[in-house]
């Protein structure tokens, strides 16, 4: 199978490309300044048998990225809000909130929303999720560790199609004996890594500690919620960053959220993010949640939570923007649209300049490609055939529209197919 006549600005952007599929992998691409004469047009809604001819699509034009990558995200806690509410909007309500309903749980309706959220996500151009998974020590047993065995079934159901990454969530309270043979148990059930959230711990250097112990014990790479606070003295980062180096974990440990960050002034947060860089870590920004969840106590000037982008960006600090919570009491909205969140990402971090816009592409495919380890994953000669197609001709128009007419693909087929009405008619009584 051939597609042609598309742009992919994550790698260039003004040229054409011609990529030729064969058994599920990029076997030839060609570029050039003019479209060429393909079989024939792309449809949205390709029939089975359509998908299996040997023909070459045209594209017309359209933007084919490589498949995008939610490096944050929380399967377990999303569609929650309707047993979970949090009537204070507050990051403290929404915790206690969700670990009081996860209680009344089953493993069919955990899988069922994980697995609804995944799809939802596949259908908008994700096809790898890192899902943090709370793994909270204190409540009955069966719900310790439920979350994360439907997680890991999950990823097996899903393997044909999309990649699920399970980060299991360590407590952030200090361990004790019983807390650390659970997590022992859990930590050769086959996760991908550990993650937690060590700044809202009594003790969060000690809390960091473990966590370090652990991921170096089973060999793991760390991911953790970090400064999630509109306290400017909350700075857990810069222990995490020293602990790194000290562990010699440069470039396996990702931080999350960084809200502190923002509150910080100029000459203080510089000196973190120098030190984040040099611990080579690194940041995942979650602008839908923290835009939702921060800033309440503020009165007057409100302050928008999330962490400061551009200045990591200046830094050459990899960082991704990601979803976070869906439709729970963290964040009551989302879909897992990452266009959606890379659009927001612009509001927020004041990115809306054409070459902005190709950084916010990145930020939800190559960057966070890296930060989750798969370095490979792309539009390249010899990689998996991994991409979306979008009904987009210009990123000017992809941005402004967040078009929903999309087509995904992967493990040599088109996996989803979505089709919206892109076209718009006016009423020709109506006068102009």
């Amino acid at each position: 199978m051939r597609i042609m006549n598309v742009k992919i600005p994550t790698l260039d952007q003004g040229l054409y490309y011609d990529v030729t599929i064969e058994h599920d992998q990029i076997t030839k691409m060609d570029s050039y300044q003019q479209k060429k004469k393909a079989d024939r047009p792309f449809s949205f809604l390709l029939s089975e048998h359509e998908q299996d001819d040997n023909v070459s699509w045209d594209a017309e034009g359209r933007i084919l990225l490589p498949g995008m990558v939610d490096a944050h995200m929380h399967l377990d806690k999303s569609h929650s809000l309707l047993v979970a509410e949090n009537k204070s909007g507050t990051l403290l309500e929404a915790i206690q909130s969700y670990t009081k309903a996860s209680e009344t749980f089953t493993d069919e309706n955990v899988l069922a929303r994980m697995r609804k959220t995944a799809l939802s996500a596949l259908a908008h151009g994700t096809t790898t999720i890192r899902t943090h998974i709370d793994f909270n020590t204190r409540v009955n047993e069966e719900t310790t560790f439920r979350g994360v065995r439907m997680a890991l079934e999950l990823k097996k159901e899903l393997a044909p199609i999309m990649d699920i990454q399970v980060f299991p969530m360590l407590p952030y309270y200090p361990y004790e004996e019983q807390d650390r043979k659970k997590i022992e148990t859990m930590l050769t059930f086959g996760v991908d890594g550990v993650g937690g959230a060590p700044h809202i711990s009594e003790c969060p250097l000690e809390c960091i500690d473990e966590i370090f112990s652990y991921a170096r014990r089973f060999t793991l790479p760390i991911d953790l919620h970090t400064d999630e606070s509109d306290d400017p003295t909350v700075n857990t980062v810069m222990y995490i960053a020293e602990k790194t180096i000290e562990a010699n974990y440069q470039g396996k440990v990702v931080v999350d959220h960084l809200c502190s960050l923002a509150a910080m002034d100029h000459e203080k947060a510089e000196s973190v993010i120098a030190k984040m860089k040099e611990a080579e870590l690194g940041a995942i920004t979650l602008p839908a949640a923290n835009l939702y969840l921060q800033g309440r106590e503020d009165r007057g000037v409100v302050r928008r939570g999330i962490t400061r982008v551009r200045q990591l960006l200046e830094a050459n600090v990899p960082i991704a923007t990601a979803s976070d919570n869906v439709c729970d009491p963290f964040h009551p909205f989302g879909r897992g649209d990452l266009l959606q969140i890379a659009q927001l990402t612009g509001y927020t971090a004041h990115m809306g300049g054409k070459a902005d816009l190709y950084t916010l592409l990145q930020m939800i495919t190559d960057v966070p490609a890296q930060l989750v380890g798969k370095q490979s994953k792309g539009i390249k000669v010899g990689e998996e055939a991994d991409f979306v197609l979008l009904n987009a001709t210009t990123i000017e128009g992809l941005f402004a529209e967040l078009t929903q007419t999309r087509a995904v693909y992967r493990a040599g087929r088109w996996v989803a197919m979505t089709n919206a009405v892109s076209e718009y008619s006016l009423n020709p009584t109506i006068k102009m």
